[in-house]
């Protein structure tokens, strides 16, 4: 197994943190070409061959971003990624043979950051990668550990009787802290930066990251219905995050509840 060197000089000779990857995928020949390419650009990976290995890598190692196959022997995908989640903060990438909508929509569904099919170019899986890594919070260590400073401000909001965290990118409530998928969390930071403003769904998927399309705008509808859920009292009747027939949706706060605090 290749174990990468976390740590590496840049050009004035600064000790930097080198984004850790893992390729969790059970075809040899495509596991190794994705880890070269990778490392090639500038990456550390490890390449795992099926999801017992990753569960005991993840055990005792952290990493910011894992490739994971869906259809592999034994444990598949989708698992292993509501497990990895469970563990860590870290951004996923779906990869597939498969390339129908609803393969899609349901990888989106459970908190993938992106979806890409099989046979993918190297290059759009670069790109797709570094998109997700702008968007998953930076470790503070080589340990990748959230270690926030107790006396910096932390960034909050506030929303009726819930506290949104940006620093920790939690949510709390009167019953402590929700749920919340990371991929729940980056919509609904867009709508609270954004409070009492109409916003399509291109806007919200270009602000998470996603690409413009039919099926990015379905997986939109269903992270803000998984939303709802969670922060609503009556979800059928929302109080926050109002749709706008036609044109998109809106999160509405009072003036004062708006701002950070």
């Amino acid at each position: 197994m290749f174990i990468p060197n976390l740590l590496s000089a840049d050009s004035g000779g600064e000790t930097t943190l080198r984004a850790r990857i893992v390729v969790v995928e059970d075809e040899p020949d495509l596991r190794e070409a994705v880890a070269e390419y990778l490392v090639a650009n500038g990456f550390d990976v490890t390449p795992v061959p099926d999801a017992a290995t990753m569960r005991a890598l993840a055990e005792r190692e952290a990493f910011h971003l894992a490739i994971l196959d869906i259809a592999m022997p034994g444990e598949d995908g989708l698992s292993l990624a509501r497990w990895l989640r469970s563990l860590m903060p870290i951004g996923i990438i779906f990869a597939t043979a498969s390339g129908t909508s609803i393969d899609r929509i349901v990888g989106l569904e459970l908190g993938a950051d992106d979806y890409i099919v099989k046979p993918y170019e190297l290059r759009e899986l670069l790109a797709r990668v570094r998109s997700v890594l702008r968007r998953v919070p930076p470790p503070s260590e080589p340990r990748l550990t959230q270690q926030l400073d107790a006396d910096a401000p932390r960034r909050r909001t506030w929303f009726g009787v819930y506290q949104a965290d940006f620093d920790a990118r939690t949510v709390t409530g009167p019953d402590g802290i929700l749920d919340m998928a990371k991929s729940e969390f980056d919509v609904l930071e867009v709508f609270l930066k954004r409070a009492n403003r109409l916003l399509t769904r291109t806007t919200i998927s270009e602000a998470i990251g996603l690409s413009e399309d039919p099926e990015n705008s379905r997986a939109v509808d269903i992270r803000i219905m998984r939303l709802r859920k969670k922060i609503e009292e009556d979800p059928a009747n929302p109080k926050f995050l109002r749709t706008v027939r036609g044109e998109g949706y809106i999160f509405s706060l009072p003036g004062e509840e708006a701002a950070e605090r």
